[in-house]
């Protein structure tokens, strides 16, 4: 027990010296590191390429060679699928390197890793309103830059994805008889989200309802709006099918040229 008691304070010592010992093994130089943490990335190491790529910064903070390295880290991550890991470290790389000659290309970077992450629409799209939001940052920076041509077209999806939120949301109401709230929605997708595909179905929905309540007058001005800008459409085909059915356009105003289909194009230059 003497012995043992004795030699602790030796173990603890020798313990101490060794953990001092690899404290002040220095690090391998900074452009090892860095390139090791590429050559890991090239080979899809990503565990590795984040590894080396940390290191540089916590080593060598104040270096050309660590801007670089957050700025892989981050790419690094988006591609671990680590989206909001990535989020973060390239929001710190555009706070502390704002006019860096590739912010470019972190800001688009960022804007993906929202993109990423947007769920199906039966999700809350919270996250698609997020992506949206970064990407046009990035069109409104850059404009110029191809970063912003491909978040254009991004945008585009991300749109065509809330208005088809929208449209389940709308849908859902008119199964329930909730006929107001889904005017709401399908007008939203009308006025919102012009450029998307949504729209024929939109105008078709709001038709329909409008017959529901009676209201026959919007019913004809909606789907002449239909007609004139989708004329090819089977949502303007079911809509025109309905008018006749519900006697709102008769066979008689069909044969007739100043009313018939001749009639939405009329209202469609009286409503615009």
């Amino acid at each position: 027990m003497l012995i043992g008691a004795m030699l602790l304070p030796l173990l603890a010592a020798c313990s101490s010296s060794k953990e001092d010992d690899a404290s002040n093994i220095p690090a391998a130089p900074v452009e090892d590191m860095y390139n090791n943490g590429l050559d890991a990335l090239n080979s899809k190491r990503y565990a590795t390429a984040a590894t080396q790529f940390t290191g540089v910064e916590q080593n060598y903070p104040y270096s050309s060679w660590a801007v670089n390295a957050q700025l892989m880290h981050g790419y690094t991550q988006y591609l671990q699928n680590h989206y909001t890991d990535a989020i973060g470290t390239l929001d710190r790389f555009i706070q502390l390197h704002p006019a860096h000659r590739n912010a470019a290309y972190a800001y688009y970077l960022r804007a993906l890793s929202y993109y990423e992450q947007i769920t199906d629409i039966q999700r809350d799209q919270h996250g698609t309103e997020q992506a949206m939001a970064a990407l046009q940052d990035v069109v409104n920076r850059f404009p110029d830059s191809s970063y912003a041509r491909d978040a254009r077209l991004k945008i585009d999806l991300c749109r065509d994805h809330l208005a088809g939120k929208e449209m389940e949301i709308g849908r859902w109401y008119e199964k329930q008889h909730l006929y107001q709230a889904a005017l709401g929605r399908f007008q939203k997708v009308v006025d919102e989200y012009q450029t998307t595909n949504h729209v024929p179905e939109a105008l078709h929905r709001l038709t329909e309802l409008y017959l529901i309540l009676g209201l026959k007058d919007q019913a004809r001005t909606t789907a002449a709006v239909l007609g004139h800008n989708y004329p090819g459409s089977p949502w303007y085909e079911d809509s025109y099918a309905q008018l006749t059915g519900d006697r709102v356009l008769t066979p008689s105003d069909e044969a007739n040229p100043d009313t018939g289909r001749g009639f939405f194009s009329r209202a469609w230059h009286s409503v615009f």
